[in-house]
């Protein structure tokens, strides 16, 4: 086993966008080499209203529910639905979507929304749905660690969600005083963000808390760890694209003239062709 270190820590701040929306950057945005192949991630407390129809195009979404009940519906395929605490919507915008995700009504959700970059050759590929509810990915629960496999594999468990960048994603839960070691694949990128609680991580024993992300060292294929109290956090690994990034607003691709082109189609209208 060669372990993982924490390289780097940091706690993003919660920012007040509008009356309905509040954000923290967990992955700020312009670092596209260093979290190849993450693009960003942002936690949202939101209410109805606030994120309407909208593009995307070049990437996946990867949208955690903590608490709430959201709708999404995407007007180019047709698909909806609801999602509640735990559930996972795994979008991909491909050629392009024009969709919405709105809290029920009465309802604040707060959630983790990361974007991971398409490879250049797959930026036009068919887009596509994939809902995740918790009670139906891969788990496993012993000796006070429970573990739910959303994407890839960890913990001997396996997941059939498809992605195109190779990425897993877990939540790990680990009971005050007891230890887990987490397999990771030693050509990933990855990093952890820590929803409750406070925990022991790597050999260098880096102390973690609640609202911290752990940027993970690239080499390694395990990280050890400990639970303070009660510890709660979710996992992404992913492998490198090494690949140009160039995005604007809802749109990632590789060159400014591609940029421009997903702005004529969206204007134009044929993202929904």
């Amino acid at each position: 086993m060669n372990p993982r270190r924490v390289q780097r820590s940091w706690k993003p701040d919660r920012m007040r966008k509008s009356a309905i929306h509040e954000v923290a950057q967990v992955l700020p945005p312009g670092r596209w080499q260093e979290f190849d192949p993450f693009l960003l991630m942002a936690e949202d407390w939101f209410r109805q209203g606030t994120f309407a129809e909208h593009p995307h195009r070049g990437i996946e979404t990867v949208t955690y529910v903590i608490s709430g009940r959201m709708g999404h519906y995407d007007n180019k395929t047709g698909h909806g639905g609801v999602l509640g605490p735990g559930d996972v919507q795994w979008m991909t915008a491909g050629h392009g979507v024009i969709h919405q995700e709105d809290p029920l009504p009465g309802e604040v959700v707060h959630s983790l929304q990361l974007w991971v970059n398409l490879p250049k050759e797959l930026k036009s590929m068919t887009p596509r749905y994939q809902d995740l509810p918790h009670d139906r990915v891969p788990a496993s629960q012993a000796d006070g660690v429970l573990i739910r496999v959303y994407s890839g594999r960890m913990a001997g468990l396996a997941s059939d969600t498809k992605n195109v960048a190779p990425v897993t994603m877990a939540e790990v839960q680990v009971a005050k005083g007891q230890s887990a070691t987490l397999d990771l694949d030693p050509e990933h990128n990855g990093f952890l963000y820590i929803l409750e609680g406070e925990g022991i991580f790597g050999p260098d024993a880096f102390r973690g808390t609640a609202g911290e992300v752990l940027w993970l060292s690239h080499e390694g294929d395990a990280l050890s760890l400990r639970a303070k109290d009660h510890l709660r956090f979710v996992i992404y690994t992913g492998k490198p694209l090494h690949q140009p990034v160039v995005a604007y607003g809802p749109f990632v691709m590789t060159t400014m003239d591609e940029i421009r082109q997903a702005f004529d189609d969206y204007h134009s209208g044929r993202f929904l062709e």
